[in-house]
């Protein structure tokens, strides 16, 4: 089979699609074709090194495939089974994966191979970013930075279809349509503007009841301005870079915020917990609570290409590579 790997820590350069033997899979898990492959940005995390992983690697954590085979002690699945997933092990970039049981999830009818493996990973963080990390309420003010991005598509959608009051962010004036359509009742270009004081001009000075920032270091002081007494600064990512240095009396204290720094593995730590999330995602996607629109399409030749896009900021939405 054909597989993305990378031998060193680096630019998109270092990702090489080589040949290699798949073997069988353990008691415990099952052989997946993989028939679409989710691209994120913590696909660049681990390439680049930011989240170090072991090398060489594959690289990729979500994709949407058909069972092939199952190992002895599998009971959940069958073969011919649609499957998709959004967890460690690594190496997703593939035509085919062994994957343990636990961490596959079936995809019901109704929705594609291609929504199902650019949502896993997308919709789940939102499930969790917007029912547990922080329960959001209806009218809730939030701030949400990047908002025409895949996840913030999503989440903003979603967010509106709860009943809160939708501030995003992005950086360049031809996304500001994208996140109004995508759920954003106000959209705020930050290369532009100073996204504090607009935010205060829409609900005043210390207005917000939560930040999901998913930006990191470029965001961070201002998310912590707008927010209200009591608010709650939900740190999921680091697009800017990386928040290592919190100083507490004068971002915490001075309003007796609350600090969260998640990731989906906080939050799916069961599978009790990653299955109730995924039916959720699927829920909402079958009841329309949001739409989700492939904004393009590569092959596992344009892997290099399709980083360069995500880290440019050029993608429009969710991609997939189709392997």
């Amino acid at each position: 089979m054909k597989s993305i790997k990378i031998d060193k820590f680096g630019g998109p350069e270092v990702l090489v699609l080589k040949d290699e033997k798949i073997g069988k899979p353990g008691p415990k898990e099952a052989l997946v074709k993989n028939l679409s492959i989710g691209l994120n940005y913590i696909d660049v995390y681990h390439r680049t090194g930011l989240y170090p992983i072991p090398l060489p690697s594959g690289i990729g954590l979500e994709a949407c495939g058909v069972v092939e085979e199952i190992g002895s002690e599998v009971k959940l699945f069958k073969v011919g089974d649609r499957v998709t997933h959004a967890s460690m092990p690594i190496g997703s970039y593939s035509e085919k994966q062994i994957m343990p049981e636990e961490k596959l999830i079936n995809v019901p009818n109704g929705v594609s191979d291609e929504v199902a493996s650019c949502i896993t990973l997308k919709g789940i963080t939102a499930e969790y970013l917007l029912h547990r990390a922080y329960p959001l309420k209806k009218g809730d003010k939030i701030l949400y930075h990047a908002a025409a991005g895949g996840l913030g598509q999503i989440l903003c959608q979603w967010a509106n279809c709860l009943g809160a009051k939708v501030i995003g962010t992005v950086g360049s004036k031809d996304k500001e349509e994208i996140a109004k359509k995508n759920g954003c009742h106000h959209v705020i270009n930050y290369s532009e503007k100073n996204f504090v004081e607009e935010v205060e001009k829409i609900v005043g000075k210390n207005g917000i009841d939560v930040v999901y920032d998913g930006v990191g270091i470029k965001t961070f002081k201002g998310s912590i301005e707008t927010l209200k007494i009591r608010g709650m600064m939900v740190a999921f990512g680091n697009a800017s870079g990386y928040v290592d240095t919190i100083n507490v009396k004068k971002d915490i204290n001075a309003k007796g915020l609350f600090f969260t720094r998640p990731s989906i593995a906080h939050y799916t730590v069961k599978r009790e917990e990653l299955v109730e999330s995924a039916k959720k995602v699927f829920d909402a996607i079958l009841s329309n609570k949001f739409k989700v629109e492939i904004s393009k399409k590569y092959s596992l030749n344009d892997v290099a290409q399709a980083h360069k896009d995500l880290e440019s900021r050029l993608l429009t939405g969710p991609a997939v590579i189709i392997p």
